[in-house]
């Protein structure tokens, strides 16, 4: 088994601390962090990109935790970026670095609505997605559910065929609000290959509880 965060595991010890992984919340924990890097090597591999740049990016992401129903949600990728900058500075890091990672955190967040400038933003973004689809969206998308109170889906209309999509109230309604569209939005080649298989997986699954209901 690959080891966490290789090659970079005394720069992911320095900077886990500050992560958002002391929050509980299981779906941004140090295994998300760790799946985000996987991600992030896979589509570096074929794309390229600063892998440094990368490590820090990924690992202090979601330095400020927000949660999914707060107000301040679409301006949590910005404040973990200015916060990511200051960390990275205390360190020892140039001035130019920590404001290539803190471009990198900025635009990572589907929420943020931000576009992707540079190679390693771009990869940084999809990498990140790829963790919110396919089986591990699955699991995360009703983890976070039953977090924040949710029911699995309306008894009454469960495809929302004759009301709104609400995926505060019920999970199922998030995966046509929100993560069927996600791979539509990948910026990598290697990015959108792999969203592509993800996204049948999800496709699959919905079509599979319908099924049962």
């Amino acid at each position: 088994m690959t080891r966490p965060f290789h090659p970079f595991e005394a720069l992911a010890t320095q900077l886990l601390p500050h992560s958002s992984t002391s929050h509980n919340d299981g779906s941004h924990d140090q295994s998300h962090l760790q799946r985000v890097w996987k991600n992030v090597c896979a589509i570096q591999e074929k794309e390229g990109g600063d892998l440094r740049i990368l490590l820090a990016a990924t690992v202090l992401h979601d330095c400020v935790a927000v949660e999914k129903n707060s107000p301040l949600r679409s301006r949590a990728s910005t404040l973990s970026a200015e916060q990511a900058q200051h960390i990275l500075a205390k360190i020892g890091w140039s001035r130019q670095d920590c404001e290539a990672v803190g471009k990198v955190i900025q635009s990572h967040s589907f929420s943020a609505n931000i576009r992707p400038v540079s190679l390693e933003a771009r990869i940084l973004q999809d990498a990140d997605r790829l963790d919110a689809i396919g089986a591990l969206g699955i699991a995360r998308c009703f983890y976070t559910a039953g977090r924040m109170g949710s029911g699995l889906y309306d008894p009454c209309d469960p495809q929302a065929q004759h009301r709104p999509l609400d995926d505060k109230r019920y999970a199922l309604d998030h995966f046509a609000a929100k993560l069927l569209k996600l791979a539509e939005g990948f910026q990598t080649k290697r990015g959108q290959e792999i969203a592509r298989e993800r996204h049948e997986r999800m496709e699959q699954f919905v079509q599979d509880l319908l099924r049962e209901l």
